[in-house]
């Protein structure tokens, strides 16, 4: 069983930047695909960004192109969301996710940690 927990949320101004980070323990944290998926009040949830195995490939949602980095260290079975730029559209609870599979579901979740951006 993969246990994934949060942590580095908090409150931020507009404009500012919060690093998210993402602990794995249990199962093969190098084979798996690591993602982070927000879900903001009243809204579905829906992805962010994710790195592959190697942390060579990444993937971003639009919306945070260009602001957000993920990152990965499979020696020390985590990954990082580095927020730039951030702006009240980015509150949210952001969960880390872990995906078995080269692709499909996520298999296992974090609790999420909450980012709120004030204006």
């Amino acid at each position: 069983q993969v246990q994934l927990v949060e942590s580095g949320g908090g409150l931020v101004q507009a404009g500012g930047s919060l690093r998210l980070s993402c602990a794995a323990s249990g199962g093969s944290f190098s084979s798996y695909t690591m993602g982070w998926f927000r879900q903001a009040p009243g809204k579905e949830r829906e992805f962010v960004a994710a790195v592959f195995r190697s942390g060579g490939r990444t993937y971003y949602a639009d919306s945070v192109k260009g602001r957000f980095t993920i990152s990965r260290d499979n020696a020390k079975n985590t990954v990082n969301l580095q927020m730039n730029s951030l702006k009240p559209e980015d509150t949210a609870v952001y969960y880390c996710a872990a995906r078995i599979g080269y692709s499909g579901d996520y298999d296992y979740w974090g609790q999420g940690t909450q980012v709120t951006v004030s204006s």
